[in-house]
Order: structure tokens, then C-alpha cells, then sequence
């Protein structure tokens, strides 16, 4: 019985510590995303930067800009900037 007993055991060790290793392996895939996804340091300066040039030439609020950068396939980055723009003649 004890020699049963020892390769039950081992069995049951080995699951567990493959679920570990499974669960860790998925908090770092996450983790990796998450990085991934995360905007640079320097956005909101640029942000700030873009804004100020912007200014020089036209009227612009915060609530008409917006600014986006992207991830694509990994080796490109795309900066998306959306700007409302208002005709000055306009009464609205």
C-alpha cells in the first residue's frame, strides 16, 4: 500500500504544480499586455507641445483635441490626432 500511496502522491504534486506554473504563466502573459498597451512617458508633453503650435495658427479647446497612439502588428506605432475644427464665421 505504501508504494501505491507514494505514486499517487507524486501524481497529485505534479498537478499542482503544474496549475502553478499555468497561473504564472498567465499573470506574466497579462503582464505583458498590459505593457504593451500602456501609452509612452512622453505623450502628454507632446500633447502639450502639439497643442501650443496648434494655438499659434488657430483656435483650439481641449475638448476639440484629442490625441491617440497606437500598437499596430506589434512593429508600428501610429499617432492618431483628431482635431474640431470651427468656422470663425460661424455663429454657432
Amino acid at each position: 500500500m505504501a508504494l501505491l500511496d507514494y505514486f499517487l502522491r507524486k501524481k497529485e504534486k505534479q498537478v499542482t504544480t503544474a496549475s502553478r506554473a499555468k497561473e504564472r504563466l498567465q499573470i506574466i502573459v497579462a503582464h505583458e499586455r498590459n505593457s504593451r498597451n500602456k501609452q509612452p512617458d512622453y505623450l502628454p508633453q507632446l500633447t502639450a507641445d502639439i497643442l501650443v503650435v496648434l494655438r499659434k495658427y488657430i483656435k483650439v479647446s481641449d475638448e476639440s483635441f484629442s490625441i491617440k497612439l497606437d500598437n499596430k502588428d506589434g512593429d508600428l506605432n501610429v499617432l492618431e490626432l483628431n482635431i474640431e475644427l470651427h468656422d470663425e464665421h460661424d455663429s454657432s
